[in-house]
């Protein structure tokens, strides 16, 4: 610290301060900065006044104007159920077909199931309906519950392993060796047969001790060939598509600890318009095809 004085390259008056040799100057604030700091401290007395502000023991000062970000977003909620129920109307008394069939429903149908999926379904199958790692792809042509129009709707409507009374996945894929169904060798077995059932390079002779193992333990679900059996959710494991990985760890994981995911039920969420132009949407979207019925390779959902 040093005493104030005057200097000689400026004529300032220094504040007292000095550091290292280097003296503060004790300019005033440019005017400027100084109004729009008392306009700031003004502006903040009138919104204490005006808006809800400070918090209490038992509430916050609500502000003269009674505003609040709560009502807000409930009016505009509201709001915006009218428009949908509105727009609902339109599909409530017309089959899933007719919504397809009529350019003016469908168009409807899309822009409320575009709405409602980024809503609710783009958390797990991603924005674009494209899925992830245990998550189905939805823009694809392979389904394990059924790609058709009313399948999908059934799907979403009652979920999977959901706990409504017609949830679909009634069949779950047993976890053999976790809970000691088979042993470690057999698993590596049947790993390599299933790998040799998509049609790649597998150790040939393990496939071969694994052959008896999958008729024992697998057809009843997965079909002799093992091409799956869309009525019990039960995935195609010849194809290319698998849910949670095509490498051998990932299928010795599944047959392992034998994975069975689970999709919610929106029936008791969603109006039956609602859930028409979901369906409508998800359907548009992968293709629009009747007959995709294939399986996603251990996939829980559509």
């Amino acid at each position: 610290m040093s005493e104030r004085e005057t200097d000689d390259h400026t004529g300032v008056e220094t504040t007292g301060h000095e550091w290292d040799g280097i003296k503060e100057l004790d300019n005033p604030l440019p005017r400027w900065w100084l109004w729009v700091f008392w306009g700031s401290v003004l502006w903040a007395v009138v919104y204490w006044v005006l808006m809800p502000a400070w918090p209490g023991n038992s509430g916050y000062t609500k502000g003269l104007r009674g505003e609040s970000d709560r009502a807000n977003v409930s009016r505009e909620l509201a709001r915006l159920e009218a428009v949908r129920g509105q727009a609902g109307a339109k599909l409530k008394s017309v089959s899933l077909q007719q919504i397809e069939q009529s350019p003016e429903l469908q168009a409807l149908a899309l822009q409320v199931g575009q709405s409602v999926f980024g809503d609710n379904c783009a958390t797990c199958h991603g924005a674009g309906g494209a899925g992830a790692k245990g998550y189905p792809n939805l823009r694809d042509d392979v389904w394990l519950y059924g790609g058709s129009l009313d399948e999908i709707h059934r799907t979403i409507r009652v979920g999977v392993r959901s706990g409504h009374a017609q949830a679909l996945g009634a069949t779950v894929m047993p976890a053999f060796g976790r809970d000691q169904m088979l042993n470690a060798a057999q698993i590596r077995d049947l790993t390599e047969y299933v790998v040799a059932l998509s049609g790649r390079k597998a150790d040939l002779a393990a496939a071969g001790r694994a052959g008896l193992l999958f008729a024992e333990q697998c057809a009843a679900c997965h079909g002799p060939a093992g091409q799956g059996i869309a009525a019990m959710g039960a995935p195609n494991l010849t194809d290319a598509d698998w849910l949670y990985g095509a490498d051998r760890e990932a299928i010795g994981a599944q047959i392992w600890n034998g994975r069975n995911g689970v999709m919610p039920t929106w029936e008791a969420r969603f109006s039956p318009e609602t859930l028409k132009a979901l369906a409508v949407y998800i359907h548009a979207n992968a293709g629009g095809g009747e007959e995709e019925v294939a399986a996603i390779g251990g996939a829980p959902t559509p």
